[in-house]
């Protein structure tokens, strides 16, 4: 492997860093510098593809947050893909006033821009756990199944 190309994928994964950290404001004038046109992106909740509906999901989903960050926390760099694992820092108005903690992980596949990104993450950490009635029986079900192993 050449120092030219790791530099090159050294500096992608940067960007792609550099991008996500702030979940409020992303820098969506960037998107074309770390995302390739033919963009395939999942996550637990959407599926989009293209540049256009990736930045319109990016979009709507920043605007419904009050503030978030994420914390970059290990990284495996491959040839042509990455796993990046993180931490989520959120307050969300319909959560409540609290900062919510996710962990998930990012896959990502890339030639000299990423075209396929799919994050995985809990969504009962997310969201479900957040919700009255829903929240106090994912809690319950989660203390259950760890004292029954």
């Amino acid at each position: 492997m050449q120092a030219n190309d790791t530099n090159s994928k050294q500096a992608l994964i940067e960007r792609f860093k550099a991008f996500y950290k702030d979940v409020k404001h992303p820098k969506l004038d960037a998107i074309g510098d770390v995302y390739a046109s033919n963009i395939k992106f999942r996550d637990p909740i959407h599926q989009v593809q293209g540049l256009a509906e990736l930045h319109a999901y990016l979009s709507e989903t920043c605007e419904s947050v009050e503030s978030g960050r994420f914390e970059f926390l290990d990284q495996l760099v491959g040839q042509d893909k990455a796993y990046i694992k993180w931490n989520m820092y959120f307050c969300h108005p319909k959560l409540g006033k609290e900062t919510h903690v996710v962990r998930g992980m990012s896959q990502i596949q890339f030639d000299d821009r990423i075209y396929y990104h799919e994050d995985v993450y809990d969504m009962g950490q997310m969201i479900y756990e957040h919700v009255p009635v829903v929240g106090w029986a994912v809690k319950r079900l989660r203390q259950r199944l760890a004292t029954e192993g």
